[in-house]
């Protein structure tokens, strides 16, 4: 698969997944991807951990309300730390950002599904709070998104994009030519 094509099949699956695992050495290259995107000033403050254990997945998904993700065989949970760097500025939510799309593109490329959760792992309820615990995730650090990894049972939802020419110009807004 080329990267245009990963990039355009690349979709959000929240259907079910095959129990089939997803090897070490896969989750690795996810992982070295996440890691490979951009940081603002290089400062790196995604960090990030695989979960393979089903025990531990078990764990996890006691804690996520609602429930999603409940027959992926892995997960990556994606953790940032809030550091300033550049004047007063923190682009660590940019980082994470960078670093899930990576992730989410090698996911596509090695032929497994995924689906960015982040705003009910993030919300009022702190339910990233509940999941680092498990995890053992320094104070310092803060989970913001879960990313489950498995092989789909089912086709994912291709969504409805409006046209290019309603969100994309050349030289100026609206302008198509």
């Amino acid at each position: 698969m080329n990267t245009m094509q990963t990039i355009l099949g690349r979709r959000s699956y929240r259907g079910r997944f095959k129990d089939t695992p997803v090897p070490r050495e896969d989750l690795k290259t996810i992982l070295e991807a996440g890691l490979a995107a951009p940081s603002g000033c290089n400062k790196q403050t995604t960090s990030l951990i695989a979960v393979d254990d089903p025990a531990v997945l078990a764990k996890l998904r006691e804690v996520i309300d609602p429930p999603v993700a409940e027959t992926a065989p892995a997960a990556i949970c994606v953790l940032t730390r809030r550091i300033n760097a550049y004047r007063d500025r923190c682009f660590a939510v940019q980082d994470y950002a960078a670093a899930i799309e990576n992730m989410l593109l090698a996911v596509t490329a090695l032929g497994y599904q995924s689906c960015w959760y982040e705003g009910h792992i993030t919300d009022t309820d702190r339910i990233g709070d509940r999941m680092a615990r498990i995890l053992g995730v320094p104070e310092e650090y803060e989970l913001v998104c879960f990313l489950p990894v498995g092989i789909a049972e089912g086709e994912p939802a291709v969504p409805k994009k409006k046209p290019f020419a309603d969100r994309a110009w050349f030289n100026r807004f609206g302008q198509t030519e």
